[in-house]
């Protein structure tokens, strides 16, 4: 069996045309094509029509369910309602809407081009004998002959129909990737609001910024109340998700996780009334991306130990100190407090920072120290912080001097 010529010039090849080439570069790839069928040899054939209708559903589907999709994402209530709340019904069904109609849109496209594989693509059985060693000018030339042979043979080329729906139904299920994007890109230092119990959504500011105007704010620990039954329907009127903490509620070497709360929040002990509805306020407050606080109330021997920062000497009220749960490494929660060796540890890079040593790190990625918050006790004995933070809490970011 005699070798098959590989070495063709290139005005060898210029001289063929497209399907000499393909026909080449199937021949120099050692593939014999066994059997090969066109889907729709006669042409007009009713069934053609038809196979191409069919098609075209699944991208005008597609294309129906990506419209379908941005409009939900962009005009539908997705205000965050408690239950009882007039529209909670129709806020619950933002996301799972948004789930479905992206993947449908997904699903059929992914139909589409699987049908137009089927019915209008030619049957071919081919066998390929395999080479090693890399591809010389002649297969490059062939290869690009081979594809567009693919491409006219399956016939999607002088169909502007199904290319268009097809397109429009493949960005439009695009969107469901790139449109949730947009609601990221935000200016991270532009208030979005005015200071309240979340902050401004700067990175300067928490729900403990508010000490800075002067307003009394406290420590307060979460129940994990909800909303009660009555009559048929929820309500949180009279609930308590917030409450106050006094130094005798933890014991020595006790750890809680406590969070920002105003006077006006304050519904709990001798200023309970059943009849106010503070829920949503306390909620709030929990829902803080920089709120939550780690009070730690140390064994008085240990206490004696600690090592105040520079500036920070009086942040601490005794033997309790304050320091922000959020891990100046990438904002995970500082969850786990051990107390035998007065380490603070974060759970997602295993950072630790000593308790003793005004939160510093010790251990782990995390290369600065958890911001302390200031604190004291009011008349009525309760915790409430003596200042802000002096320092940006969570991770470092290009403005932060600390």
């Amino acid at each position: 069996m005699s070798e098959m010529k590989r070495d063709y010039t290139s005005e060898e090849l210029g001289k063929m045309n497209e399907s000499e080439l393909a026909r080449l570069g199937t021949e120099l790839d050692g593939v014999t094509v066994a059997y090969r069928k066109e889907r729709f040899p006669q042409p007009n054939d009713p069934a053609e029509k038809r196979a191409a209708m069919g098609v075209g559903i699944y991208f005008l589907l597609a294309l129906v369910m990506g419209l379908a999709f941005a409009a939900i994402y962009l005009f539908w209530p997705w205000q965050y309602k408690t239950l009882g709340e007039s529209g909670v019904w129709w806020y619950t069904l933002y996301t799972p809407l948004l789930g479905l109609t992206s993947g449908l849109a997904i699903i059929f496209l992914g139909m589409g081009a699987m049908n137009y594989t089927k019915k209008f693509v030619p049957e071919e059985i081919s066998v390929q004998t395999r080479h090693d060693g890399p591809s010389d000018e002649v297969d490059r030339r062939t290869l690009v002959a081979l594809l567009n042979d693919s491409w006219k043979t399956s016939t999607f080329g002088r169909r502007p129909v199904l290319q268009g729906l097809a397109a429009g139904g493949a960005a439009l299920a695009g969107l469901s990737i790139i449109l949730p994007l947009g609601g990221m890109i935000k200016n991270p230092w532009r208030p979005s609001h005015k200071q309240d119990i979340t902050g401004t959504g700067t990175l300067w500011t928490t729900g403990w910024t508010l000490a800075d105007e002067g307003k009394k704010v406290y420590l307060a620990r979460d129940t994990g109340a909800v909303a009660v039954e009555r009559e048929g329907e929820y309500s949180t009127q009279g609930v308590t998700r917030l409450v106050r903490v006094r130094p005798e509620d933890l014991d020595a070497g006790g750890m809680e996780t406590v969070f920002p709360m105003t006077e006006d929040m304050v519904n709990d002990g001798k200023k309970y009334d059943p009849r106010r509805d503070v829920y949503e306020e306390q909620m709030h407050s929990v829902h803080g991306s920089r709120n939550a606080v780690m009070l730690i109330r140390l064994r008085h021997e240990d206490a004696l130990k600690s090592i105040p920062r520079a500036g920070q000497e009086k942040f601490h009220y005794g033997d309790y100190i304050a320091y922000s749960k959020i891990c100046t490494h990438i904002g995970c929660p500082t969850s786990l407090y051990e107390q035998q060796t007065n380490r603070i540890l974060c759970p997602c890079h295993q950072s630790q920072f000593d308790a003793l040593q005004y939160g510093k790190p010790v251990f782990g990625p995390a290369a600065r120290a958890l911001p302390q918050l200031p604190l004291t006790v009011d008349e009525e004995g309760f915790f409430i912080a003596d200042g802000n933070f002096i320092e940006p809490v969570g991770p470092a970011f290009w403005e932060r001097r600390s």
